[in-house]
């Protein structure tokens, strides 16, 4: 019907209100409603009669109905076009099979825990505060509940009620044949696409019906075109219809063209990177209706003998009828357990009231004075001790406060209820005695407090605790007043407690309210299933049932939980003409209904349904009397109720005879589209997302109802558009206590009109209840404030996503009340997330079928993606007191990553759809177009310089030598006995030392044996395999008098063979080594057979022990014939997984000797100790070179015995009151996290590092400021000044290109724009602005060593203070790579390269990282201004994402911070997805915890989605010497699956 509104069909079902109930009544009224809609000719309409008389054959009606028949039990139920929509949604899906990956798990996940150690839980349909059946997974075959739970969704066809009480079997009722001839008359009128504006307003009969349409147009909607008009949309996007030439609309699609932009715009960083911003859909559905009219309820009718308050009722019936029963309550086994009769409970609330007013405290000070509140904690079994207590309060004048029983000392939620009574002022708390005995008590016997709550007395109510009050006392008995009566708890989306007060005036005339729309009388018997501590349980069962002197049978949910049927059997047992239950109480009796012959319903006249609201309980109501029927059930009793804590009871449906007269009930199938935009459509074509909602009856007698626009202004809503419900009436709360802010948005509320007149001159209140009033003032509720998600603009109800999940077969996987539905903010978007508990003998694979065909559903019924859909062990997620989930705790645990699930499910790629655009790159704009617009803004060129080598005058004796070799031997001569090196063992200990006369004899002695054992020739390359020592550095040397070139390899690892010998013999081959010298260790390992398993042992070359060496000195020492020839090779594994050698001259290596030597201001007098290992880059250089050329002592010590005594080398530092140092940032991190506890006892055994001027971090990337930060912090106590610690940055084409020196200002930090940085530009920002970066600077540049920053792509010079490639020029730059591939462009590109405009001259080396170059305000030690070099990162270890560049190390520090369990991250791309690798430090439980949170994390920071989070155990990432992640192996490990991960998650 999509050309129909809900109103006019509304209004056709709804003959009572048109005063005439013949079918000619009928015919009128329906002409006059869709007579506007017509073709003039009034011929059509005489046609109509007939057309609608046709008779409805049973295959048109069967297009509607699946014909039912009362024989199969299973198909019974089965009125749910929701599932038949869920499983048609899903059959469109099955033909493109879902190519996602399962996840991947390990089995000791898998293997949790055995079947028998689970109970299953509580299930439950609500999705508040119930439980379950506990025979539920038992008693009950599955295909019953299977076919039962799919309860939701009735025939779209069935608008009206029927009106015919046939049973169900037979196949047409009366509302699907009006159905069928409505559609009929739709067909006769061919009206196209759009419907007249729906127009749902509240008339009464005598109102005609206007259709704002001009008369004779026909209903399809085009806009009107004057002349050439086109369709325009102004600036924000409102279409408005105007002459157009053919000119100006050139000229406006031009302005939509994107402008380049011009030339300065380059150069200025004003670059912000946008979300995309949801433009709203241009066909999306508007209100067209009229203003809505505020709904006036009945007159409330005051009858002569209601009493003046509840009290003087209790005092009446108490006195003149103390025999007459008031409540009887029920055991377990369904036994009457106690019978109160209106005498006992009079004289008991008597007691009560004298007790708490006389006998606590002292006379003087009484502990609760009239007007003070009073906690009432008292179990759902005992409503006889509640009752008393309740009234005894009321006689008091005090406020009772009834809350729940805590039952452990952290409940979910217990907290926050324990607020509610600090914010209250409670200090007693009224209990019962069994509750007494059962709260947890300390070993002393007292019950401790509870988390959160203030300091109670605990009071225990029962008759032989109290004393009877004295002949002379009786309360005081005064007519209602605004004092408050009692407070009413509620429990927000976010799960904070609120209390609602509620004044005795308004207790009373909510009494009176709900009698009079009940039409209670005397004596009646109820029977109640509701909680009596709150809602409608409370308003019916405790409080009008006195009003009135009803006997209420109050049955616990604990025996419901055992026999399910047991109401309905108290129902016929007591006669009850009034029942209230929840829809989950009909649904339970319908599963465990099996045939019961004595069933007899008739006597109800009356079946509140509590939950009326929820748009859901439909199903179970259509269900129940669909069985029930046949036992006596009337379709007039059900009457579906709406309630909120603030408004109390907002509607209810009366019942068949009421005071008006009939109301046949109201049935809507509105379009889910339509209801996401807070639209009513009745529904379009497409059948499967549809809302079927029922009537919740009549406004109250005495109120005023409206609805408005949820957020904002409280604007009235048009008819056909769906707000908040707003009451006026005197039976209200009045205020949140205590919270006048939250109250005077709630309470205070003044509805206004489009002009922005209030309506009313009285407050409204907030319902909190979603809806709309329909034809003849019946309220319609589609859901709750509390469960509204909006996402992307559109509003979802969380109740309808839970309906949708649980019809696609849940029963076999999950337990039906057991889902969690609710959304969290990620990237400015509400995301939607799913959890639900899994049974515990569904597979893996069934599981993520399961979820994955929710996934589904829930995208085709609702159109809305789902971020995350969990899965928990059965009985893990927290509950509310009466065993429903607790969702704010669930929300809680889920974002703190302590809900623990089984099986994860994340969904960004699909419903994360406002990322910022990829970035397009721009046409690159020419390198002289650069330099001009540089010179044009006034920006220098980024370039920069050490300080001249040439203009230094020192007194450098080596200077004089070109060769190292030279330099040893003078030493040698000139201080024999001075001492170079000094090795320490891991106590700390000198194992060995060397001075430069033992030095130099013990390299001739090795050259001697190149020579002679080696037989090698001048300029053959020999490897070294040594662990660091003093054999290394001999072994060096010995190569150089030889005249050989050297190269350092570190040894396999004795434990590790399989891995670290393969590399090894890789740096052998690749350097073309024809030697391999070592120890005689290290050479009984190579040839070793687990050496033989990994490598082939037989190809090593000639490998030389120096253990035993000749005795004999060299003929002579070699000298090279030019300082340009090969020094030694440097071989190392770039952090991509590249293994690199590049070429030392004895030039370079001398040079870079001094610039080092300048730069430390390094002397022989100096001690300096290194804690590196000695194998590659700088390291190297410090452990073997420099202190031969300078003099210096060098004190080693192995990084390696750090392992085993962590405060090694800050110990021998402070021993040797060492001035500068060198570690490295694994040793750094060793200390940080080694020594963390122990700085105490380090100071008392006198570590003292205030001599320290420099502590350098020898390191070839940006620097780790974290690290270094806390390394500071930690040892500041122990001496260390945070100036002295610094960083050094070098690469493969020059090993040291920054170093923090003696001299030169402090190593300065900036804080950059992260996302600025994405796009290669760099933005400067205050510290802690959002998305800000801080970056230090990588030391002082060494003398001697120019630096500019270039474009990578064009090459050309770049301005100050932006992100280009580090390009450097230098003595020291190394002479090329070491290839045995000859590979020369590379080469050439690396080490010889030019800049494409500017100095075109100079040769440059690449160092292939992204960096900038500032200008300080600082000055260096020669006067000038001085230039911080910031490093970014490595351009191959770069990510291009989305068109821009991320460095992993950025992603990496977001995700580490993401949750206290992950001790380390890798990210890498593949197949242009993100994968992040977390490393866990917890329980395996703990892993899927992980993956939304890193999910979100990168996402808010990075506007990246992750495509696969694997986590895996500590130790799996791998870790190079230098401390650098090779994120590359990792890569290769995850492909080759070697990683035995603990989880791996694909995000969908």
């Amino acid at each position: 019907f999509s050309d129909s509104s809900l109103e006019d069909h509304t209004e056709l079902h709804f003959p009572s209100l048109a005063g005439d109930i013949t079918q000619k009544g009928y015919e009128k009224k329906r002409s006059k409603l869709i007579g506007a809609y017509l073709p003039q000719p009034p011929r059509v309409d005489q046609a109509l009669p007939q057309e609608r008389r046709a008779p409805v054959t049973p295959s048109s009606a069967s297009r509607y109905h699946r014909r039912r028949s009362s024989g199969s039990r299973d198909e019974r139920y089965r009125s749910d076009v929701h599932t038949e929509a869920v499983q048609a949604a899903l059959a469109k899906h099955k033909e493109r099979k879902m190519a996602v990956p399962m996840p991947s798990k390990r089995r000791s996940l898998v293997v949790q825990t055995s079947m028998d150690a689970y109970t299953p839980p509580d299930t439950s349909s609500g999705s508040e505060d119930e439980g379950s059946v506990q025979g539920d997974s038992q008693g009950t075959p599955t295909s019953s509940q299977g076919s039962i739970n799919m309860e939701h969704w009735i025939s779209q066809a069935i608008h009206g009620s029927t009106t015919s009480t046939t049973s169900s079997s037979s196949t047409q009722s009366g509302g699907s044949g009006a159905a069928h001839r409505l559609a009929d008359v739709m067909a006769q009128t061919h009206i196209e696409n759009h419907s007249a504006p729906p127009d749902v307003t509240t008339y009464t009969s005598e109102h005609s019906i206007q259709v704002e349409r001009p008369q004779g147009s026909t209903g399809s909607r085009t806009a009107p075109k004057y002349g050439n008009a086109e369709l325009m949309e102004t600036g924000d996007g409102v279409p408005v219809s105007s002459r157009v030439s053919a000119k100006i609309q050139q000229l406006v699609n031009t302005l939509k063209r994107p402008k380049r932009p011009p030339l300065r715009e380059f150069f200025v960083d004003d670059f912000e990177e946008l979300l995309e911003v949801q433009q709203p859909d241009p066909n999306q559905p508007k209100p067209e209706g009229a203003q809505m009219l505020a709904m006036r309820g009945e007159q409330l009718g005051v009858v002569t003998n209601w009493p003046p308050s509840l009290e003087a009722a209790l005092q009446r019936w108490g006195t003149i009828s103390p025999k007459a029963p008031c409540l009887t309550t029920m055991d377990t086994n369904g036994k009457p357990l106690y019978i109160l009769t209106y005498g006992k409970l009079w004289t008991r609330s008597m007691k009560v009231a004298y007790s708490i007013l006389h006998k606590l405290g002292t006379k003087q000070e009484p502990m609760v004075r009239p007007g003070d509140r009073v906690a009432l904690v008292f179990p759902n079994n005992d409503p006889a001790a509640f009752m008393a207590a309740f009234y005894g309060c009321l006689l008091a004048e005090v406020v009772p406060v009834p809350i729940e029983v805590p039952l452990t000392r952290k409940d979910a939620g217990s907290q926050q209820i324990g607020f509610l009574l600090g914010s209250c002022g409670v200090t007693v708390a009224l209990t019962s005695d069994a509750c007494h005995k059962g709260l947890p008590k300390s070993p002393t016997g007292e019950i401790p407090q509870f988390k959160g709550w203030p300091k109670l007395l605990w009071f225990v109510t029962e008759s032989k605790h109290l004393s009877k009050p004295p002949r002379d006392w009786f309360p005081h008995i005064k007519d209602a007043n605004n004092d408050t009566a009692y407070i009413e708890y509620k429990t927000c989306k976010d799960g904070s407690v609120l209390g609602v007060t509620v004044t005795r005036t308004a207790l009373l005339t909510h009494c009176q309210a709900l009698t009079q729309a009940c039409g209670y009388t005397e004596a009646e018997t109820i029977v109640n299933v509701l909680d009596f501590k709150k809602d409608v349980g409370l308003w019916h069962g405790i409080l009008t049932s006195v009003m009135n002197m009803m006997h209420v049978i109050s049955i616990p949910y604990s025996l419901m939980k055992v026999n399910p049927l047991s109401w309905i059997q108290k129902v016929c047992q007591y006669k009850a003409k009034v029942a209230c239950v929840k829809s989950r109480d009909m649904h339970w009796a319908l599963v465990a209904h099996r045939d019961q012959r004595d069933i007899n319903l008739s006597s109800l006249r009356m079946l509140i349904v509590a939950d009326g609201a929820n748009p859901w309980s439909i199903s179970s109501c259509d269900a129940f009397l669909n069985v029930f029927q046949s036992k006596g059930l009337r379709q007039e009793v059900i009457c579906p109720c709406a309630s909120s804590p603030e408004a109390l009871t907002v509607a209810i449906r009366r019942c068949g005879v009421g005071l008006l007269g009939q109301h046949p009930p109201g049935r809507g199938v509105l379009s889910m589209h339509g209801l996401t935009y807070g639209v009513i459509r009745v529904d379009s074509e497409e059948k499967l997302s549809v809302l079927t909602v029922q009537d919740v009856g009549l406004v109250m007698p005495g109120a005023i109802m409206c609805s408005v626009k949820p957020d904002g202004v409280p604007q009235l809503c048009r008819t056909d558009e769906i707000g908040e419900l707003c009451v006026c009436a005197v039976a209200t709360g009045t205020s949140y206590y205590g919270l006048s802010g939250m109250t005077k948005n709630t309470f205070e509320v003044f509805p206004m009109t489009s002009s922005g007149a209030p309506i009313s001159e009285y407050p409204f209140i907030r319902t909190g209840l979603l809806g709309f009033v329909g034809p003849g003032g019946l309220v319609f509720v589609v859901g709750k404030m509390d469960g509204l998600m909006v996402v992307s603009g559109r509003r979802h109800n969380a109740d309808d996503i839970v309906a949708t999940a649980l019809a696609v077969e849940p029963m076999k996987f999950v337990y039906r009340g057991r889902i969690a539905v609710f959304s969290v903010t990620v990237l400015h978007d509400e995301r939607i997330v799913i959890v639900a508990e899994q049974r515990p003998d569904s597979t893996e694979e069934d599981s993520f079928q399961w979820m994955s065909r929710v996934l589904q559903a829930i995208d085709s019924i609702h159109q809305v993606g789902v971020y995350c859909l969990a899965l928990v062990p059965a009985n893990t997620l927290p509950k509310t007191p009466l065993g429903g989930i607790h969702l704010s705790e669930t929300k809680q645990l889920f974002l703190e990553g302590s809900l623990h699930p089984c099986n994860v499910l994340m969904c960004p790629h699909t419903c994360v759809t406002n990322l910022p655009k990829p970035r397009q790159k721009q046409p690159e704009i020419g390198p002289a177009s650069v330099m001009v617009g540089n010179l044009v803004s006034g920006k220098r060129i980024a370039q920069a310089s050490g300080r001249d080598l040439g203009q230094i005058e020192d007194n450098d004796q080596a200077r004089k030598f070109l060769f190292l070799s030279e330099v040893l031997q003078w030493r040698a001569q000139t201080t024999p006995d001075h001492i170079l090196y000094t090795l320490l063992n891991c106590r700390g200990a000198i194992a060995n030392s060397l001075t430069c006369v033992q030095l130099h004899k013990r390299a001739e002695k090795i050259a001697v044996m190149l020579m002679e054992r080696g037989h090698l020739q001048d300029g053959d390359h020999v490897a070294l395999v040594y662990p660091p020592g003093i054999d290394l550095i001999a072994a060096f040397y010995g190569c150089l008098y030889a005249g050989c070139v050297p190269i350092t390899v570190r040894p396999p690892h004795p434990q590790n063979i399989a891995t670290t010998l393969p590399t090894v013999k890789m740096i052998v081959e690749v350097s073309r080594s024809a030697c391999l010298m070592t120890t005689q260790l290290i050479c009984k390992l190579l040839r070793s057979r687990e050496a033989a398993a990994a490598v082939d042992v037989r190809t090593w070359p000639l490998i030389l022990d120096t253990d035993d060496l000749p005795k004999k000195r060299p003929a002579q020492i070699c000298k090279p014939c030019n300082p340009d020839t090969l020094a030694y090779l440097d071989f190392s594994v770039s952090t991509t997984g590249m293994l690199a050698g590049v070429k030392m001259s004895h030039a370079a290596t001398s040079a870079f000797c001094r610039s080092i030597k300048l730069q430390c201001e390094l002397y022989p007098s100096r001690e300096v100790a290194i804690c590196l290992d000695p194998y590659c880059g700088l390291g190297f250089v410090l452990w073997c070179l420099c202190s031969v050329y300078s003099g210096h002592q060098s004190i080693l010590i192995p990084p390696s015995e750090l392992e085993t005594n962590p405060a090694l080398w800050l110990l021998a530092v402070s021993q040797y009151k060492v001035r500068d140092t060198f570690c490295s940032y694994s040793v750094m991190e060793l200390c940080t996290k080694g020594l963390g506890s122990q700085t105490e006892s380090l100071k008392a055994r006198g570590l003292d590092l205030s001599r320290v001027r420099t502590c350098v971090v020898v390191a070839e990337e940006r620097p780790r400021i974290a690290l270094t930060q806390s390394f500071s912090k930690l040892f500041k106590d122990l001496g260390l000044h945070p100036r002295a610690v610094s960083t050094s940055f070098g690469c493969r084409v020059n090993l040291a290109i920054c170093l923090q020196g003696t001299s030169g200002p402090d190593p300065t930090t900036v804080y950059v724009d992260m996302r600025a940085l994405r796009h290669d530009r760099v933005r400067l920002v205050e510290r802690g602005s959002p998305h800000s970066l801080p970056l230090m600077e990588s030391g002082k540049i060494l003398p001697g060593v120019r630096i500019i920053i270039a474009n990578p792509e064009t090459k050309g010079p770049l301005g100050d203070s932006h992100l280009g490639e580090i390009w450097v020029h230098s003595a020291h730059n190394a002479s090329g790579y070491f290839t045995i591939y000859g590979d020369e462009s590379l080469q050439s590109d690396h080490f010889n390269s030019r800049l494409s405009f500017g100095d075109t001259q100079t040769i440059w080396a690449r160092t292939g990282y992204l960096g900038f170059l500032r200008r300080t305000e600082l000055t260096d030690a020669n006067g000038e201004r001085h230039d911080a070099l910031y490093v970014v990162g490595a351009l191959d270890e770069a990510m291009e994402l989305r068109g821009m560049r991320y460095h992993p190390i950025d992603i990496e520090t977001s995700v580490i911070r993401a949750h206290k369990s992950v001790t380390e991250c890798a990210v890498f791309t593949w197949t242009n997805l993100l994968v992040v690798v977390v490393e866990l430090d917890g329980s395996e439980q703990e892993a899927l915890d992980l993956v939304p949170l890193v999910t979100n994390v990168v996402l808010e920071e990075h506007y990246l989605i992750v495509g696969v989070v694997v986590v895996v155990d500590i130790g799996v990432i791998p870790i190079n010497s230098r401390g650098e992640k090779q994120r590359m192996h990792l890569r290769d490990g995850f492909l080759a699956d070697q990683l035995d991960p603990i989880y791996v998650a694909y995000n969908m």
